[in-house]
């Protein structure tokens, strides 16, 4: 084989990476002409979701996220089960726990209204989730465009492919790199739980029956998440502030034993991830660098561009 041809085989392989088509996505000046309000509209919107309440951040942050890990960044989990199939929102990693739909919807009627047909629901999602980060007091990344939006979702997929709060380090690690995801960033993106809350039916195994977990820190979660019932009582997955800030706090709470969830907790366990994550204890910047190019990549997880797929003129329903 020639250098040419060796050189051209090492480059279609970095763009072959599972679940990412890295060259399809447009620069974010992709509206500026047939929409150029479109992410000023944005911004807006989520920075008064924002203002009203804090938490609705992480859970547009998290729409985001539960979206390309599902058929890729296309707005799948956000339509409505039909009669020819059942959407993402029951499946188990989302019910009674995926948020924010409402804003979304109330984004896309007011961009419909100033360019209608224009701007996909899978975009404002992207967008969406960077303005929460930003909101929040988190790093800002430039975000691509172009996405398009499906006409299908998958149930099977979703409770397939999302990382569950019972996993172990090897689960998560798994799930990620299934994705395209290395070790290092998916710790760097689980730091996005420096936002945000869960719910008792997901932490209470591990408030009672963990012994990698600080006593005092235990018995706070059980005075919130008792043995039995308050199912969906709600705690802060960073118990190191107290309110919703974008910083590297969550890493704190697991080298002091703090970390809420059991899956947050196994990436400092004596265990592969346990340098990185000390690593964004004393380096705070570090990590907002390495979040905002692991979500980069995350927003380039197998989108549809044109001419597959559709704009959306309601996000939760296909035209």
């Amino acid at each position: 084989m020639t250098t040419l041809s060796c050189f051209k085989l090492r480059i279609c392989l970095s763009f072959c990476l599972v679940g990412l088509t890295l060259a399809q996505l447009q620069p974010s000046t992709f509206y500026d002409n047939r929409c150029p309000k479109a992410l000023v509209t944005i911004k807006a919107a989520v920075n008064l979701a924002v203002f009203k309440e804090r938490r609705m951040g992480a859970s547009l942050l998290r729409l985001h996220f539960h979206d390309c890990f599902v058929q890729g960044c296309d707005a799948s989990v956000l339509l409505d089960d039909t009669a020819n199939f059942t959407g993402e929102r029951s499946a188990l990693p989302n019910r009674n726990s995926l948020r924010g739909f409402n804003v979304i919807a109330s984004i896309k009627s007011t961009l419909e209204y100033i360019c209608p047909g224009v701007v996909s629901c899978a975009d404002i999602l992207a967008v969406a989730a960077r303005d929460s980060v930003v909101a929040l007091g988190g790093t800002w990344w430039d975000v691509n465009l172009g996405r398009r939006d499906s006409r299908t979702a998958s149930l099977i997929d979703a409770n397939n492919d999302l990382p569950a709060p019972f996993f172990d380090r090897d689960n998560i690690i798994t799930a990620f790199s299934n994705k395209g995801f290395t070790a290092q960033e998916m710790v760097a993106l689980s730091g996005a739980h420096t936002i945000g809350k869960a719910r008792c039916t997901n932490f209470r195994s591990r408030i009672y029956n963990e012994t990698n977990i600080d006593p005092s820190f235990a018995k706070s979660m059980q005075e919130i998440c008792p043995i039995s019932g308050g199912g969906n009582n709600l705690a802060s997955l960073d118990v190191s502030t107290t309110i919703d800030q974008f910083d590297n706090r969550y890493f704190t709470d697991l080298v002091n034993k703090k970390g809420l969830l059991h899956s947050d907790q196994v990436l400092f366990n004596n265990g592969s991830t346990d340098s990185q994550v000390q690593n964004y204890v004393n380096n705070p910047s570090l990590f907002q660098t390495d979040f905002a190019k692991a979500m980069i990549k995350m927003g380039q997880l197998s989108p549809l561009t044109s001419p597959n797929g559709e704009i959306r003129k309601q996000c939760n329903r296909v035209n």
